[in-house]
Parts: C-alpha cells; sequence; structure tokens
C-alpha cells in the first residue's frame, strides 16, 4: 500500500528536523570553543580566566537542557580528538582534562543541563524571564564550582589551595558572566515571542 502525501511529508520534516538539531548542537560547540580563545592567563593561578563559562551558560539557557548537554559532550569529545577547543594556555587533550582545569571542563555538560533544565522548567505558566535566567545560572555556577575545586583539590591535596587557585579571582568575573547570560538568553526569548 502507497505511503500517503501527508506521511511522506511528516517524515521528510522528522528528518529536517532531526538535521536541524544536530547543526545547532554542533554549532554551540563551537561556541563555547570560540569563548575559550578568549583569555586571560592569571600568574598567580594554573586556572585561567576565559569566557567558556559563559559559553556554556549560554548554551545551556538558550537550547534547554538536553540540547545543552549534548553540545557540551560534543565539546569535550572534540577536545579529547586533539582539536583546539578548549583554552590555548593548556596543553590540550586528554592532558587538559587531567590538569588543574578538568574537574571544570568535565562538568561542562551539566552545568549546561542545569541551567537549561531550571531555566525551561519551572511552574507552569511561568516566563522565562531574567531573574529565573540568573537563578538558573547561579545554580549551574555552584556544580560548576564545586566540580572544579574538587578535581583542584585532589591535585593540590588541600582544600584551601585550591580554593585560592579556582575560587577568589573569579567571582566578580562569574557574576558578571551570570548576569551577561541571563540578559542575552531572557532577552532571545522575549525576542523570539514577538517575532515567532
Amino acid at each position: 500500500m502507497a505511503k500517503s502525501a501527508t506521511q511522506i511529508l511528516g517524515a521528510q520534516d522528522r528528518v529536517l528536523d532531526g538535521a536541524r538539531q544536530i547543526v545547532i548542537v554542533i554549532g554551540a560547540s563551537l561556541f563555547v570553543a570560540l569563548c575559550a580563545r578568549v583569555v586571560l592567563p592569571l600568574p598567580f593561578t594554573p586556572v585561567p580566566l576565559t569566557l567558556q563559562n559563559f559559553g556554556v551558560l549560554l548554551v545551556g539557557l538558550s537550547l534547554g537542557g538536553r540540547r545543552g548537554f549534548a553540545a557540551l559532550v560534543l565539546y569535550l569529545t572534540e577536545g579529547l580528538m586533539g582539536l583546539q577547543v578548549f583554552s590555548p594556555t593548556g596543553p590540550g587533550g586528554l592532558a587538559q582534562l587531567l590538569g588543574p582545569t578538568g574537574g571544570f571542563l568535565l562538568a561542562y555538560p551539566f552545568v549546561a543541563a542545569i541551567a537549561g533544565w531550571v531555566f525551561e522548567k519551572g511552574r507552569a505558566g511561568a516566563k522565562k524571564s531574567f531573574a529565573r535566567a540568573a537563578a538558573a545560572s547561579v545554580l549551574a555556577e555552584i556544580c560548576l564550582f564545586v566540580s572544579g575545586l574538587s578535581w583542584l583539590a585532589v591535585l593540590t591535596h588541600s582544600f584551601a589551595q585550591a580554593i585560592r587557585f579556582g575560587l577568589y579571582w573569579f567571582v566578580f568575573a562569574e557574576i558578571i558572566k551570570i548576569m551577561s547570560a541571563a540578559a542575552l538568553a531572557s532577552g532571545w526569548q522575549r525576542f523570539h515571542k514577538v517575532h515567532p
């Protein structure tokens, strides 16, 4: 029995939507890689100041939990394969994941997932506001710093040293990144509602 035209068109639409989702996830991973290129090495810590965290938050908030998670798993895979997607101040590849920034990098998929999930879920009918995006980003950053500082503590054998290397110098910059990502994500949501 021949398929109806609506079944064929429906199948084509699903294929096109699947391809579109793949392109979005790949593009998001490349966006985070570009953010990693904006780096400021700090002489008193092995952890550089980069825009990566901003990129991870924005990807999670913009794409949602599942696609954000997928984009950051892809990003880590690209780095493991030897592509130059990590901060250029590190050795790259597996060595970068095992180095001082490894705990932060390995948390990225979960950071994007938390930010995206909290932003897109919530009370039924609640709008995706700046406050909600900022709260989602703060929760995601807590996950990021718990992972990053835990790994630094393992490497340095001192939680106090991990705090000195991975937290004190970054608090102000992280507040700016959280606010910027929240503003862009909530602004995009408002724009998208007005211009679907």
